[in-house]
C-alpha cells in the first residue's frame, strides 16, 4: 500500500470557529469522502485510517474500489465528535474529495485530497471579522515523523507557533479566536515546517452575518507558479459575483495583471485588472473592478454582466503565485476552488463526485482547454454507458450540467481526455435548490 491520499476531516464536531452574537453561521460539520480508482483494469484495494490531533488512530477500516469505479462513504463509520484527518492508503492509483456539510444541511463546500506534501504552505485568503467571515484551517503531516510549525499572518506581526504535529495528524488554526489579527483581518498566512516536513492544510471560510451565510473551502497550495488559470469566474451574474485571491509566494514585490475573457456564447467584455502584490501578501482581482468600487487600474465595466475565465498574463518580477476563486450570490450560494498552474495541466481529467438526480442534487462542470490549439475532449462516466463529447477551440470553455444526463439517479466519477496536443483542467460545482440553505459546493478535477 504505497499510493496515499491525505484528508482533513470534521465529523460531527462543534465548530471550530467562535460566531459573532448573533451569528447564524455553520457551527456543527459533518462530512463525506468519495474515492475514484483511476485505474481502469485493476480493483484497488484500500485502507481508510482516522487520526485523532493527537496522532493515535480513532478508526479504521478496508474496501475495495471496482477498477475506473468511486465509492462514497457517508456517513462515515467514526464516532461523533471527531475532529481530525484520514490517510486513504490504496495499492492502485486513486483520487479522492471531501464534501463537508454543516449544521444538517444548512452548509456544504467540497475540496480535494492531498498526494504529497510540502515544508511551505501558501493560504492566499485568510479572514477574521470580515463582514461576518472568519476563517480556520487544519494543518495535516503528511511525512512519516513528526513535524514542528509556524504560522505566519502577512502585513501583520502576528505568528503561531511552534506547535508539533505528530505522523498523520492534523492541528486546527483558528481565526475567530486569534485576537492578535485585530477586529477585522483580510490576508495571507504562510505555514512553514521544519526542514523535510511533509504537510498539507485545508481552509474553511465560514460566513456568519445575513446574507453571507456561506460555508466555503479551498485547499492550501504546496507549490506556486509564475502563471495561474481560474476556468469559472462570473460577476453581476443572477446575484453571483467573483473574487480572485492572489498570494505572492515569492520573496519580492510583484505587479500581476489578470485577463478576463467571456466563455463562447456568454455575456461580457475581455479586459484586465493589474495590482502590485508584496511577497507572502494576497491581493483580490475581479470583486472590485466589476462589482464594488475601489479598483482604479482596470479596464473591466463596473455592473457588466460576466460569465467567462481569467488568467494571469502579467507577472512581472516573475515571482511564484498561488491563488483560489471564490463565487457567492449575496442569497446563501457559495463556493471556493482553486486556481490552477496551467503547466500542471495535462490531456486528462477526473472527477471523483458525479451526480444526477441525486435526491435533488447533481453537477455541472466548468472544463477549459488551456492548449495552443483546438482540441477534441471526450468523457466517460462509472457504471455507465453515457457518453460526452465537445469540440473546444484554444482558451474555450465548456459547461455541462449532468441533471438529466443519465436519465434518472446516478452516483459516480468522470474521466474526459482530450485528443491530440490537447491540455484541460476543470472544476466541477455540486448544488440542489433548497431555500435558505447554502448548497453549492466546488472541487477541482485531477489532472494526471
Amino acid at each position: 500500500m504505497k499510493k496515499l491520499v491525505m484528508l482533513l476531516i470534521v465529523i460531527a464536531a462543534m465548530a471550530m470557529m467562535v460566531p459573532m452574537v448573533g451569528a447564524q453561521g455553520p457551527s456543527v460539520y459533518d462530512s463525506s469522502i468519495q474515492v475514484q480508482n483511476l485505474d481502469a483494469a485493476n480493483t484497488a484495494n484500500i485502507v481508510v485510517e482516522f487520526y485523532n490531533q493527537d496522532g493515535t488512530i480513532a478508526h479504521s477500516f478496508s474496501d475495495t474500489v471496482s477498477a475506473s469505479g468511486s465509492n462514497t462513504y457517508f456517513p462515515l463509520s467514526v464516532a461523533a465528535g471527531f475532529d481530525g484527518s484520514v490517510v486513504v492508503s490504496s495499492d492502485r492509483e486513486v483520487a479522492a474529495i471531501v464534501n463537508v456539510i454543516a449544521d444538517n444541511f444548512a452548509f456544504g463546500s467540497s475540496y480535494g485530497g492531498f498526494d504529497g506534501g510540502a515544508e511551505v504552505i501558501s493560504l492566499p485568503l485568510i479572514m477574521r471579522g470580515n463582514s461576518g467571515f472568519n476563517t480556520w484551517f487544519n494543518v495535516q503531516n503528511a511525512g512519516g515523523t513528526a513535524a514542528t510549525i509556524n504560522v505566519d499572518y502577512a502585513d501583520s506581526a502576528c505568528a503561531e507557533g511552534p506547535i508539533t504535529i505528530q505522523p498523520g495528524a492534523a492541528h486546527t488554526f483558528d481565526q475567530a479566536t486569534f485576537s492578535c489579527l485585530g477586529t477585522t483581518y483580510v490576508g495571507a498566512a504562510t505555514v512553514t515546517g521544519n526542514s523535510g516536513s511533509q504537510l498539507v492544510a485545508t481552509v474553511m471560510e465560514a460566513g456568519s452575518q445575513a446574507p453571507l451565510l456561506n460555508l466555503l473551502s479551498y485547499n492550501g497550495f504546496t507549490t506556486g507558479s509564475t502563471e495561474l488559470v481560474a476556468p469559472l469566474v462570473q460577476f453581476n451574474n443572477s446575484g453571483f459575483t467573483s473574487g480572485f485571491s492572489i498570494q505572492n509566494a515569492g520573496g519580492t514585490a510583484t505587479n500581476v495583471t489578470v485577463s478576463f475573457t467571456p466563455g463562447a456564447g456568454n455575456p461580457g467584455t475581455a479586459c484586465t485588472e493589474t495590482i502590485s502584490i508584496a511577497p507572502g501578501s494576497s491581493q483580490t482581482f475581479g470583486l472590485f473592478a466589476f462589482t464594488l468600487t475601489g479598483s482604479n487600474n482596470t479596464t473591466c465595466t463596473r455592473g457588466e454582466r460576466f460569465i467567462g475565465s481569467a488568467e494571469v498574463t502579467t507577472n512581472s518580477a516573475s515571482q511564484d503565485l498561488v491563488g483560489i476563486v471564490n463565487q457567492i450570490n449575496f442569497a446563501y450560494f457559495g463556493s471556493a476552488y482553486n486556481a490552477i498552474d496551467p503547466a500542471a495541466a495535462t490531456n486528462t481529467v477526473v472527477m471523483p463526485l458525479i451526480m444526477g438526480q441525486n435526491s435533488g442534487f447533481f453537477t455541472t462542470w466548468n472544463l477549459a482547454n488551456v492548449g495552443g490549439s483546438s482540441t477534441n475532449v471526450s468523457c466517460t462516466y462509472s457504471n455507465s454507458a453515457v457518453t460526452s463529447n465537445q469540440t473546444l477551440g484554444a482558451g474555450e470553455a465548456w459547461t455541462l450540467d449532468h441533471n438529466n444526463l443519465f436519465g434518472g439517479t446516478y452516483v459516480g466519477s468522470a474521466t474526459c481526455t482530450a485528443d491530440g496536443a490537447g491540455i484541460i483542467v476543470a472544476v466541477v460545482n455540486e448544488f440542489t435548490f433548497t431555500n435558505n440553505a447554502d448548497l453549492l459546493f466546488t472541487y477541482n478535477a485531477v489532472n494526471r
